[in-house]
């Protein structure tokens, strides 16, 4: 890409360039180019969701697969005017007013706000086959792929303090749940309870593989042991990992959730980052956000994004109306002020008496 590529036609910089071009980033787009600014989305093209075969819970798009949903996406930014533009961002620095966007293959762009909607990545456990079934039949969230699994035969594997929860969620979907203890330490004794009393199996020891029949199907959770357990779908909880590490030079960094399942870019609940210009929306700032959350969140800090638009251009509408702090203008009304008719020259004698 050429250092040109990224270059409003008009030379201008753009009003807002938006970091990663999933649900969040063209949603916020979406909601910029209507009001009329200039906005240019900048996308990776590795949405977290791309293994997922639909995408569930966005009314009307419902069951849409994720990469026909930004397809469309794309579609409709485009059709007032704003722009979307392969590329992997490499850094974001100031340069006195403005922000310069830097992309890997030298891609260059300068604007007056930058979005960050670049999601998340998700570090899966350790264990055999897992990788390579993620998003179809290893799953994570009830509300994006539960009615799939309903009334299946499914595993819930520990790795962490999350995995009660996930059993819990799930049995709501199936009666056949089974907690595989793994790695991730003992149940409480209240959680014992809670397992029992709603009929959760548990397997103690370590999983060191997955099972696949002759359709490509999921069927068993294997043991270290060697012992084999049937399940038709895995429930996972990775460690989620914001993608931040270009905004370095910028000061920002990721922190530590407080649940300790993954790493955040931590924002002011209308999405500014504390750096000037900088703002953030979707799973980049919030882990737990699903497809609706992300999209609504774009739109929210798009607006947020308008307003802080709109007071600057106030400021300096006023300021060049005025002249500038010393303008004719000002002077004019100071003298005013100050020397009342004086300020024409002339000095109006004062009647003796009064």
């Amino acid at each position: 890409m050429s250092e040109n590529t990224l270059v409003q036609a008009n030379g201008r910089a753009w009003d807002v360039v938006v970091v990663g071009g999933g649900v969040a980033g063209l949603s916020a787009a979406l909601t910029l180019a209507r009001v009329r600014r200039s906005v240019l989305v900048i996308d990776a093209g590795e949405p977290r969701n791309a293994p997922a075969a639909a995408a569930h819970g966005l009314l009307s798009r419902d069951g849409t697969a994720p990469l026909e949903l930004l397809r469309l996406g794309r579609e409709e930014v485009a059709s007032y005017g704003g722009r979307v533009e392969s590329g992997r961002v490499s850094g974001v620095r100031r340069e006195g007013a403005r922000l310069v966007v830097t992309t890997e293959d030298g891609g260059r762009a300068v604007a007056r706000r930058v979005l960050v909607t670049t999601g998340l990545m998700d570090e899966l456990p350790d264990v055999a086959g897992l990788a390579e079934r993620w998003g179809r039949d290893v799953l994570h969230c009830p509300y994006c792929h539960g009615w799939e699994v309903r009334d299946a035969a499914v595993g819930v594997l520990a790795t962490g303090p999350m995995a009660v929860h996930q059993a819990l969620l799930f049995r709501q979907l199936t009666s056949d749940v089974t907690l595989f203890a793994h790695t991730g330490g003992d149940p409480t004794e209240e959680q014992w309870e809670q397992l029992a009393a709603l009929g959760v199996h548990v397997v103690d020891g370590e999983v060191s593989g997955l099972e696949v029949d002759d359709r490509d199907r999921l069927s068993g959770v294997r043991l270290a042991s060697g012992r084999s357990v049937p399940v038709e779908a895995l429930v996972v909880a990775p460690r989620l990992v914001a993608r931040a590490g270009f905004l370095t030079e910028l000061g920002l960094a990721v922190t530590e959730h407080a649940m300790g399942v993954g790493v955040q870019l931590v924002c002011e609940p209308g999405g500014f980052t504390g750096v000037e210009g900088v703002w953030a929306a979707g799973n980049v700032t919030d882990l737990a956000a699903g497809v609706p959350v992300a999209a609504a969140s774009g739109v929210q800090v798009a607006a947020a994004i308008n307003m802080d638009l709109i007071g600057a251009d106030t400021k300096a509408a006023v300021t060049a109306r005025a002249g500038g702090v010393f303008g004719a203008a000002m002077e004019a009304e100071v003298s005013r002020r100050t020397l009342g008719e004086r300020r024409h020259g002339l000095e109006i004698p004062r009647r003796q008496g009064v």
